[in-house]
């Protein structure tokens, strides 16, 4: 499997960030990782071997990304701050990462966005701010409410990062509308252990998706599928082909 490292300082974030890449062809996959995990955490999940057979075989190209999550999610510190992180590290994902994915294929592909655990959670808000970006969308067993980390706060940088904020206020005529009902949109959870708040948000969403006409593949796997990679592994291989029009 051919892989490669890339590394750049970013301006937005003032830090370096690394993105990896396997596999030399196919459909361009941009995937966040778990919760304060980096850019190598499929390659040493496995991952990587797990998807070996669309990687070899050119069907698609793996794209990992670093993440920032300690200094926003998951930090004790200033609110204002945590959230204009978070803010910020979208607009590295968009507007740095996402044109250099696009350029690994001569942008003869639109890239799919997928993501496990809290990584669902940026890939839902990535592709939910952006649909125009992608062809489509696998999250995980993300979280997609916000505020349940900023116990109970939002202000407006937040709110652009909070999909069960954000969406239920989109007008039925929206553009966007168009375009998610267009692309192919998977949320899945299970249900068993540490999944109280995917399986939380992922109701919630459903019914928001519904009334705003989205159509989308919101699955509840069963209370025995706990939170963690062996599943994460199954489920990708479900739901690949789906995404990825085989």
């Amino acid at each position: 499997m051919e892989t490669r490292l890339d590394c750049w300082y970013s301006e937005r974030l003032q830090k370096e960030m690394r993105v990896r890449t396997y596999g030399n062809g196919g459909v361009p996959v941009l995937a966040f990782p778990p919760q304060q995990m980096l850019s190598d955490a499929y390659e040493k999940a496995g991952v990587t071997e797990t998807l070996a057979r669309w990687i070899d075989g050119q069907r698609m190209r793996l794209v990992t990304v670093d993440t920032i999550d300690g200094e926003s999610w998951f930090s004790d510190g200033d609110r204002d701050w945590r959230a204009n992180r978070q803010e910020t590290y979208y607009e590295y994902i968009s507007e740095e990462v996402v044109p250099f994915v696009r350029s690994l294929d001569g942008w003869d592909h639109l890239p799919i966005c997928i993501g496990c655990g809290f990584g669902g959670t940026h890939a839902a808000i990535l592709f939910l701010r952006r649909p125009d970006l992608f062809s489509g969308l696998i999250s995980l067993a993300g979280s997609y409410d916000a505020k349940t980390f900023f116990d109970g706060w939002l202000n407006w940088r937040l709110y652009d990062n909070s999909p069960l904020d954000f969406l239920p206020n989109m007008a039925n005529e929206h553009p966007y509308i168009e375009i998610y009902n267009a692309r192919k949109l998977v949320f899945c959870t299970g249900q068993g252990q540490g999944l109280d708040e995917p399986r939380r948000t992922t109701d919630l969403l459903r019914t928001v998706l519904r009334d705003r006409g989205v159509k989308a593949w919101i699955d509840f796997w069963g209370h025995d599928v706990d939170y963690g990679w062996d599943w994460w592994k199954k489920q990708l291989v479900y739901f690949l082909p789906y995404v990825l029009a085989e």
